[in-house]
């Protein structure tokens, strides 16, 4: 689809935690085509984006440990012998964030305080790449939003993202680790959960498209946001790991805006079914909506030279052809 971008990561021990979800098994497939020793480590639970089928055609070129964050034993195992972590686990729900904020702080800020204890302790000099989330920032100020934005989550996902992530600055800033953190906006492609909302609006839109059912879209669908296809989300991720100037920084990754109600025509019109409507925002989702977001992502692109590359109608096309072909792995 697109020109990857460059890059001289070979020949490292690479630890992906949330390895077998959407984003972590689209960036094993990239490592391990690079001559990386990959390791990954998933709970595969019911709620998480974690899937077996993600990694078909490389499962003999990786490991795999099925089991949480919070096995210490586990997780001393595993980073005592690796270079560099792409620490991607962790609950992304926002709304499931609410209904059991107990869960999200585990997975989000407990687990990641402990993880973290233990790489200063065994593996010093290892690199971790720590995803968080846009949702920090919570209703934006000024568009786009750059990284000296105020932070003000709108909800308890956004706050204990925020916190994993400070861990992992303070940590490098007072012990010395190589820590680097990446706010992620709406990521899609394929190998999404599309089963419900609960991770994605867009996957569970790609699905209704595809089912030929009808895209509900919340308020007035004026609300704009901006996307990343996985594969500008996985070149990211290797930039930060190879280039030494990533080490302490945040940044912001950002992509093409667009109006939701226009989002929602361009799946049907690109999918050739479904339809699209609007719908009154439930209570509960509109409580936490932040309104309009647009990224900016500047800093990375001076700093790193990443950039977004696949368009979001080129996007969506491959991730529907995706999706139609392996249907009864993702519904």
């Amino acid at each position: 689809m697109k020109k990857k971008t460059g890059s001289s990561l070979s020949r490292k021990r690479v630890l992906i935690t949330g390895g077998l979800g959407f984003i972590g098994s689209s960036l094993a497939r990239r490592l391990v085509d690079l001559d990386n020793e990959v390791i990954l480590l998933d709970s595969l639970l019911p709620d998480g984006g974690g899937n077996l089928f993600n990694i078909s055609g490389i499962e003999n070129r990786v490991q795999i440990h099925r089991e949480t964050m919070k096995n210490e034993e586990m997780v001393r195992k595993l980073v005592k012998d690796v270079e560099i972590v792409f620490n991607l686990a962790g609950q992304t729900s926002h709304l499931g964030s609410m209904q059991d904020s107990k869960a999200d702080f585990e997975a989000n800020t407990f687990n990641q305080l402990g993880f973290l204890q233990i790489c200063r302790e065994l593996n010093p000099k290892i690199k971790i790449i720590f995803t968080s989330t846009r949702q920090v920032y919570g209703h934006p100020h000024y568009l786009p939003v750059d990284e000296l934005h105020p932070v003000s989550p709108v909800d308890y996902n956004g706050i204990s993202k925020l916190a994993g992530e400070l861990y992992h600055t303070v940590c490098g800033r007072i012990y010395g680790l190589h820590t680097t953190c990446l706010r992620l906006t709406n990521c899609y492609g394929p190998r999404m959960r599309v089963k419900d909302a609960k991770q994605s609006f867009i996957g569970w839109w790609l699905r209704q498209a595809i089912e030929g059912k009808k895209i509900p879209v919340f308020g007035n669908g004026n609300q704009i946001r901006d996307f990343n296809h996985v594969d500008d989300v996985v070149d990211a991720l290797i930039l930060c790991a190879d280039n030494p100037s990533a080490r302490g920084q945040t940044y912001n990754l950002g992509g093409e805006s667009v109006a939701l109600k226009d989002l929602a025509q361009l799946i049907v019109d690109v999918a050739g079914s479904g339809s699209w409507e609007l719908v009154t925002f439930p209570p509960e989702r509109k409580k936490i909506d932040i309104g309009d977001y647009q990224g900016d992502y500047k800093k990375i692109r001076e700093s790193l030279g990443w950039q977004p590359r696949v368009s979001l109608s080129t996007g969506i096309l491959e991730t529907l052809d995706f999706l139609r072909l392996h249907q009864g792995e993702y519904w």
